[in-house]
């Protein structure tokens, strides 16, 4: 047979018939797996990636502890992606970077030396221009583990080995959090202050069924490496950490700077963490540009190794507490920290677990970790003890020894023979040099026998006694307690935790210029504000392919309100809208509008109208304008079309408006008592009629009821309406012709 025709024989056997869907599962599921447990989230042992125990291994085994000299980058990087990882070594330098930020972990495991970046958003420096060594953190993660205290497993090209997990005498998981996407999973944990996790350790272990509330008297809250204030409840707090899910409102840290003269300027000392000064800065330029922050006049950065950002108010008269309100509010310097405790347990399998469950994890890590030191320890203990037993053998037979030694061909088998010695034991005396052959050495032999036999009888003591395993656990815990205690400059708290704040009514309490403004809508959703009210409609440019489709007179202080096909109401502040320098922002950014839906109407709200609303299916009410503002970009729900049927009608009722007009394949008039005023709802049926409704509107029969006739405005008068009137929900009579509401 030919090599072509083995080829395709051999294609044939491993071609294997399935559906495309089960195949595009099975692999999309080991894709997924993938990302979860060796990518994205961490190990709640160790509160570390991969790409992070891989670095920090590496830099052990390149001898960077904190006592030697730091080495490149480069070299570290290299070592990672060539020994362990890889991936490109982008990502292995920006994970190391990450390690080294003082503003970004709280309690750093790489030292850097050099540019690594900074808090107002600056790029580190290349790779070949920094360098890095291990820091006392990182060391105390790696503390054992050449004692057989960990696993190993195959490296990817399966030329060495690497850990599954670090030993971890430090809890860095709640130390330094984490944060993560994989596929249909994330996690995000928040740093706390070592001191308060060893206290919360000490009690778990003191009291093994405390609660997650008795654990919160210790551990209060995260601690951030960049401080600011947690404002946040205690119950807010305790419900986050019973859930292992939530979020918790971090402020930057502000104090008042009276001047000369009565004026004062407000300093912000600390700011949210992972919020970068650079961008910070450029927000508040921009409201400010923007006309947003009335009560601002301006910001300086005058921050040199600490944060030091100036906010300087319009006037001394300003309240300082108000104007914070309002940036807290508009800005970063408040921010919303999401909480999300998602990690691998011992089993490799990522569930969101609570504080205690966590803190449990790392203390089950830490005792599996003891067990196995000490049985490494002691298997080293019983070696040295079987040489130590062959040397003493010697020294007390040391004529016979050198006899055997220097007469016997094959000296070793005549050793164990004679002195019923080990292999192990025959071959260290027969290494042992001549200078050992002293008195001193057989004293100093008999002395390290004594002491290894006295560990060897504490160890098994340790090994046997659950209770002293844990005793041994809660000193190596209170050592590290000391290290990193709140009157050292790492371990002071840099959080401050306050209650929630009392809300301000901005609205009541800023006063809002009242300036004239032109509200402009393109057909495909551009919106846009000019200044004034005399703008010509023909004097407007839209896009290519663009044109008109809303248009009125608004003022800054108003809301503009957006009614959508969905039933649903949206409000925007008018002076929140784009300017007229370009075309607009698309309005589908502003609200979320929804898929498949499109804006009906746009118009200034009146805190006093009401409104007339129905779908195209013919049911519809009355509503308060005061009942349909949104507070959130998702909108309010108001109208509630049937199934298959939209909003359609959004139009004003007149004060003085007695009747309403409806229009679908016939026109029918009735009074306006008959249609109710409801919150929300799907409403009443207003016409009878099988092809929906095309328009309707209230108005006033004395009046008589405006319609297009044509290219002209016409109006129908009491006595010309007579024939259509009649009760809601009936059928009604054939329009005049080109009648259209």
């Amino acid at each position: 047979m030919s090599r072509k025709n083995n080829t395709t024989a051999v294609i044939q056997e491993i071609i294997r018939d399935a559906p495309l869907t089960d195949l595009l599962a099975e692999r999309y599921l080991a894709y997924a797996l993938s990302t979860i447990t060796s990518r994205s989230l961490p190990d709640a042992r160790d509160g570390l990636k991969p790409v992070h125990r891989r670095l920090l291994y590496a830099m052990q085994q390149l001898s960077l502890r904190p006592s030697n000299p730091p080495k490149k980058s480069a070299k570290i990087v290299g070592e990672v992606m060539g020994n362990y990882h890889p991936h490109g070594d982008s990502s292995i330098y920006d994970a190391l970077v990450r390690l080294a930020q003082d503003f970004a972990a709280r309690y750093p495991l790489i030292d850097g030396q050099g540019n690594f970046g900074n808090i107002d958003g600056d790029n580190p420096a290349a790779m070949r221009y920094t360098e890095s060594r291990l820091t006392i953190a990182a060391e105390l993660l790696l503390q054992g583990i050449e004692e057989n205290a960990v696993d190993f497993r195959p490296t990817y090209d399966d030329s060495g080995r690497e850990p599954v997990v670090l030993p971890a005498a430090f809890p860095n998981l709640l130390a330094n959090g984490a944060s993560g996407i994989a596929v249909g999973m994330a996690t995000s944990i928040p740093p706390h202050n070592v001191a308060e996790i060893c206290a919360g350790l000490l009690h778990l272990i003191k009291i093994p069924k405390a609660t997650i509330t008795e654990l919160l008297n210790f551990m209060p809250g995260p601690d951030f490496p960049t401080g600011g204030i947690l404002v946040e409840d205690r119950e807010a707090i305790e419900q986050v950490y019973t859930t292992g899910r939530g979020s918790l409102r971090l402020r930057a840290k502000w104090e008042v700077e009276k001047l000369h003269g009565g004026g004062y300027q407000i300093i912000v000392t600390e700011i949210p963490w992972m919020v970068q000064k650079g961008k910070l800065e450029e927000r508040i330029d921009q409201l400010l540009q923007d006309k947003k922050l009335p009560l601002l006049d301006d910001v300086r950065d005058e921050s040199a190794e600490d944060i030091r950002l100036v906010l300087i108010p319009k006037s001394r008269n300003v309240d300082a507490d108000v104007l914070m309100a309002q940036l807290f509010r508009m800005t970063d310097l408040e921010s919303r920290i999401g909480i999300n405790l998602n990690a691998l347990d011992k089993g490799r399998v990522p569930r969101v677990m609570n504080l205690k469950e966590l803190l449990q994890a790392f203390l089950d890590h830490r005792h599996e970790v003891l067990v196995r030191r000490s049985e490494w320890r002691l298997a080293k203990i019983a070696d040295r003890l079987e040489i130590l037993g062959g040397l003493l053998i010697a020294y007390l037979n040391l004529d016979e020894v050198i006899r055997i030694i220097r007469t016997e061909d094959e000296p070793k088998p005549v050793l164990i023979k004679t002195f019923k010695l080990s292999e192990t034991q025959a071959e260290a005396i027969l290494n042992m040099r001549l200078r050992n052959l002293r008195k001193l050495e057989e004293i100093e032999i008999r002395t390290e026998d004594k002491a290894l036999r006295e560990e060897q009888a504490a160890l098994l003591d340790l090994l046997s006694s659950d209770k002293k395993r844990w005793a041994a656990i809660a000193d190596q815990i209170k050592a590290m307690q000391k290290h990193f205690g709140p009157d050292t400059a790492l371990g002071r708290r840099r959080t401050e935790i306050a209650a929630a704040p009392v809300e301000i009514n901005l609205e009541e309490a800023i006063p809002t210029e009242r300036e004239a403004i032109t509200v402009v809508c393109s057909d495909k959703g551009w919106v846009r504000a000019f200044k004034g009210h005399d703008i010509a409609p023909d004097t407007i440019k839209y896009k290519e392919g663009d044109r008109e489709k809303f248009i009125f007179p608004a003022w800054s202080s108003d809301k503009i309100i957006i009614f959508a096909t969905s039933g649903k109401f949206y409000a925007i502040g008018a002076d929140a809208l784009p300017s007229a320098r370009g075309n607009g922002e698309a309005l589908k950014l502003l609200v979320d509008v929804g898929a498949g839906h499109d804006v009906v109407t746009l118009f200034a709200h009146d805190p006093a109208g009401k409104l007339l609303i129905a779908s195209d299916s013919g049911h519809g009410f009355i509503v308060l304008q005061s009942e349909i503002l949104a507070q959130t970009k998702s909108g309010k729900q108001i109208l509630n079309p049937p199934t298959g049927a939209e909003a359609k009608i959004c139009s004003p009722v007149p004060i003085n408006a007695d009747h309403i007009a409806v229009q679908g394949q016939k026109l029918l008039v009735f009074p306006i008592d008959q249609l109710p005023e409801m919150t929300k709802g799907k409403g009443v049926q207003l016409i009878k009629t099988k092809g929906g409704i095309t328009g309707a509107g209230a108005f006033n029969l004395k009046e008589g009821l405006m319609y297009e006739g044509g290219s002209k405005i016409k109006i129908l008068t009491a006595a010309e309406l007579k024939e259509f009137m009649g009760d809601r929900a009936q059928a009604g009579r054939v329009a005049p012709r080109g009648f259209r509401l």
